[in-house]
């Protein structure tokens, strides 16, 4: 019997952008331009965590889920300013962000810290949108697969394959984050072919199967089709595109 193809899975990461009024009329606007793609394609919006309760509250009922864009890997404590598993559950998310490239290139991120805050994730009932991503000095040096594969390996440290079937791996090129450069298609296939064929060693061929793998990288309205056409691109990770619903709702139709 035929394995269920993946379901393609695109996520708005707002980034520190969108107050709360902001946010809210950007997901009013939106709701209305992705309420016919309801089983086709799932879509999550990950807006500041100042937005995340209002944010919950204004996609009730509808085909949006909410994500957080990273989390604390202690349920509860004195950790100033950070945000915990649970809360992030409690108000309404579904998602939570991991690992991405902003968090590890300028919050000290590793990937052991992305793997702590992933069981954390998993234990509260949410589920992890996991980056991994290379530098252009990485990808300058021939050390893409290299790096990749080790913040893969990383990152799912301890999770049986029932638990990483769960996972959404975001392949994101960061000399392709915000600066209007983006991988090839054939480039994106290569990374995203070559962490199915890690998870196939590191689990079995119907964990890698099940995993969706997601590109993130300058992803627009204009290349969005080609990108989420290749065999082992199961979505996009959206940034900049995500913050005007136009775009975003493009993006998303692009994928259904």
């Amino acid at each position: 019997m035929a394995a269920e193809p993946r379901r393609k899975i695109i996520a708005g990461n707002w980034k520190m952008n969108k107050t709360v009024s902001e946010a809210l009329a950007l997901v009013r606007e939106l709701r209305g331009m992705v309420s016919v793609l309801r089983d086709k394609v799932e879509i999550v919006l990950a807006p500041p965590f100042v937005a995340l309760h209002p944010v919950a509250k204004a996609i009730e009922d509808s085909n949006l889920k909410l994500a957080g864009q990273n989390c604390h890997w202690e349920a509860l404590g004195a950790f100033t300013g950070e945000v915990a598993a649970p809360m992030l559950k409690e108000v309404g998310c579904a998602y939570v962000i991991l690992g991405h490239s902003e968090r590890r290139q300028y919050f000290g991120e590793t990937d052991e810290t992305v793997n702590k805050r992933a069981q954390a994730v998993l234990k509260a009932g949410l589920l992890p949108i996991l980056c991994v991503g290379e530098t252009l000095a990485e990808r300058e040096a021939g050390r893409t697969l290299e790096v990749v594969e080790r913040q893969v390996k990383g990152g799912l440290a301890g999770f049986g394959g029932a638990e990483v079937a769960r996972f959404v791996l975001a392949y994101e090129p960061v000399w392709a984050i915000g600066t209007g450069r983006t991988a090839t298609t054939a480039q994106a296939q290569e990374v995203h072919a070559a962490i199915r064929s890690q998870l196939v060693r590191l689990y079995d061929g119907g964990t890698a199967e099940q995993v969706r793998i997601q590109y993130g990288g300058s992803v627009k309205p204009d290349n969005a089709a080609e990108l989420l056409g290749q065999k082992d691109v199961d979505g996009a990770l959206v940034g900049g595109a995500s913050l005007k619903a136009g775009d975003f709702a493009a993006i998303v139709k692009a994928g259904a």
